[in-house]
């Protein structure tokens, strides 16, 4: 970990992780920054209908993959051969959760609790913490916790998605059944090697396969409604509600299998700041939505007039012509559903890092026009080797159904809560009202979470356990930088009285700038005192600089800079960036020439602490956290490299602490 802690290994505070994505604000505050840049830009280069498009691939990727699997397992559930009344009640369980849990919660309600245009967990946190006013740690445990839990559906989908739909092989010809396995490893790892690559041009079609994707769906749904034209009484929510009443517990272990049809939704609000909420909601209620109803209407009537298909009801909705076919086209959709995911990981870990909930790892940016194309190494690798360990332990997509949902569950309750302090709060309704407004859908994320929970002996427990995992990182990333923070602050000299004592030092002035990167601008950096200690020279200028992040997706250029003159020699720097924003500081630098600081790269020098650590039982943390903590250090990224900083121009000074 460097002295630029606040520059380069955040606290909760708000200094800067890494961040990628210069994203251009909405000039209304309703649209956010698109994938490449500002999605007002972005909407008139390309238009809304473009904008419409492409959501349907990148936001509706995951929930369109969901008739490969959910109606069947919801089916298989009951441990029998349903009877027609059912399946109605199954059909409009899937149905009315489509209804409920996605058009009301997220498409009417929270499409409209927008961060300046940007949507998802950590973001819905920010917005929550600065409605309240001050910093909150129980609404910082619950946006760790639902970022976590992300990670979680994050490696599931690919997994659960890909796997669905390569088995289609085996409906079309059983000569592929022994190649299953070996198709499904061939087709996540040639999608994760790709990502260093960028997935620009690939992206470009997403949308547009996508579509047919559901035009697709809701035809094959549509030829086999007649087959039973009485499973259109699934439109009746009264049939849900029959069914839950009639079946008990078994209704509730359903429940679990019924919740997979809405996995995916989450990406819905994650995705706003990518396409603007217009496009989005066009998107779902134009073509997803009823696409979706329809198919599920389809298999239900198959499902009704020939139980035997029920094991592959998705495939044998389809002509035997055409399964070949759809299989390519699922293998297809899913892959886009998985970079959809892939996609959103990288764009949560960045969000994390510059709020300070992990360290500052690698980006690497993979289009020189489109700044919000990123690829993340580590990030990238882990995921792989995640998924890749779930296809191979469960081998077939109905046990993984078993581990699916609870994540994606638990991080529904998460967002539903804060939901409740940002209509309270931001929207001014009052806390009665938003509870009035948000209760009906937390029943139902508790009540889908506890489905869910039915499923921990039978894999459930991996995403929980992959969560925990997650939440330990953070929270141990949260308290090491605090401690290491408040220890610099405890021991080293207020920046005010250090500069005086200088005023009258006989130290040895030497021409140019110095810039110290800090996270404590109130205190004389140690990098500042080692250099003065050691190679007895003092520059003519000394800039404390301070990068922060602040929690808004973007901030303006106006606001970016705040200059303080300390004394004719020193002067504080605070370079303020928003959490989705790629800190660049030659560029600010050459920007705070017009507060008054003069700038020259070639004259100025960087310097920057090189801090060690070693564990010591006794002080700070426990032991095992001093040991996680010093490996999160270790995967930091460079900090001269993560703040563009000339390589050239970057002293190092080097000191070790015991935390």
């Amino acid at each position: 970990m460097t002295d630029s802690s606040s520059a380069g290994a955040a606290g909760p505070s708000g200094s800067p992780e890494g961040s990628a994505g210069s994203l251009t604000p909405g000039a209304t505050g309703t649209h956010g920054a698109s994938v490449a840049e500002g999605s007002v830009v972005h909407d008139k280069r390309h238009g809304f209908w473009s904008l419409t498009i492409g959501s349907v691939g990148v936001v509706y990727g995951d929930i369109g993959t969901s008739p490969l699997y959910a109606m069947r397992e919801s089916l298989l559930h009951l441990g029998h051969a349903p009877s027609t009344e059912e399946v109605i009640g199954i059909v409009s369980l899937l149905t009315w959760a489509l209804v409920v849990v996605v058009t009301f919660k997220y498409v009417f309600i929270l499409l409209r609790a927008d961060n300046h245009g940007e949507g998802g967990t950590l973001s819905l946190m920010a917005l929550a913490q600065q409605a309240l006013g001050r910093a909150s740690t129980p609404l910082l445990a619950l946006g760790v916790v639902g970022a976590a839990l992300f990670y979680g559906d994050a490696i599931l989908t690919p997994a659960i998605s890909v796997l669905s739909a390569v088995e289609g092989l085996k409906v079309a010809t059983p000569v592929f059944d022994p190649y299953v396995l070996p198709i499904t490893i061939g087709i996540i790892v040639a999608l994760y090697a790709v990502q260093s690559s960028g997935t620009g041009k690939v992206a470009a079609w997403f949308g547009p396969i996508t579509v047919v994707w559901f035009i697709t769906l809701a035809v094959l749904g549509a030829i086999h409604i007649f087959d039973a034209p009485v499973v259109l009484h699934a439109l009746n929510p009264y049939h849900a509600v029959l069914f839950l009443v009639e079946h008990g517990w078994l209704a509730f272990i359903v429940l679990g299998a019924t919740f997979l049809a809405v996995t995916g939704a989450e990406a819905l609000y994650a995705d706003m700041g990518h396409f603007g909420r217009g496009p989005i909601r066009l998107a779902w209620l134009g073509l997803v939505l009823p696409s979706l109803v329809i198919n599920y209407l389809g298999q239900g009537a198959l499902a009704i007039s020939d139980p035997s298909a029920i094991k592959e009801l998705f495939f044998l909705t389809a002509p035997e012509w055409f399964r070949l076919p759809l299989v390519i086209l699922a293998c297809i959709a899913t892959v886009v559903a998985s970079q959809a995911v892939i996609s959103g990981a990288y764009s949560l870990t960045r969000q994390a890092m510059q709020l300070g909930l992990l360290p500052h790892l690698e980006v690497q940016h993979t289009s020189e026009t489109q700044a919000g194309q990123i690829y993340m190494p580590k990030v990238n690798w882990l995921m792989l080797i995640g998924v890749l360990v779930l296809v191979i332990v469960f081998q077939t997509s109905s046990a993984l159904a078993a581990a699916y949902g609870i994540a994606v569950t638990g991080t529904m309750v998460v967002t539903s809560i804060l939901a409740v302090v940002v209509i309270a709060k931001t929207w001014g309704y009052g806390w009665a009202t938003a509870a009035a407004v948000m209760t009906p859908f937390l029943i139902v994320d508790f009540t889908f979470l506890s489905a869910n929970l039915l499923k921990l002996k039978d894999g459930g427990y991996i995403p929980l356990i992959l969560g925990a995992f997650v939440v330990m990182l953070m929270w141990t990333w949260i308290r090491g930088v605090r401690f290491v923070e408040g220890r610099i602050k405890r021991e080293s000299i207020p920046l005010a009285e250090f500069a005086k004592s200088m005023s009258t030092s006989s130290a040895t002035r030497v021409k140019g700038t110095a810039m110290y990167l800090t996270s404590s601008p109130d205190v004389a950096p140690p990098a500042l005192l080692h250099n003065l200690k050691h190679n007895k020279v003092l520059h003519e200028r000394n800039v404390i600089l301070t990068v922060r992040t602040e929690p808004l997706p973007i901030v303006p250029d106006n606001e970016r800079i705040e200059l303080h003159r300390v004394s004719e020699e020193f002067a504080t720097l605070h370079i303020r960036y928003g959490f989705m924003e790629d800190p660049n500081l030659p560029r600010a630098l050459a920007q705070a020439k017009e507060y008054g600081l003069p700038f020259d790269m070639m004259k100025t020098s960087f310097f920057v602490g090189r801090r060690s650590f070693r564990a010591s039982a006794s002080v700070g943390m426990p032991l095992w956290q001093d040991h996680v903590f010093i490996g999160l250090v270790r995967q930091s990224y460079d900090a001269t490299e993560y703040f563009r900083i000339p390589a050239g121009r970057v002293i190092e000074l080097g000191n070790q602490m015991v935390v």
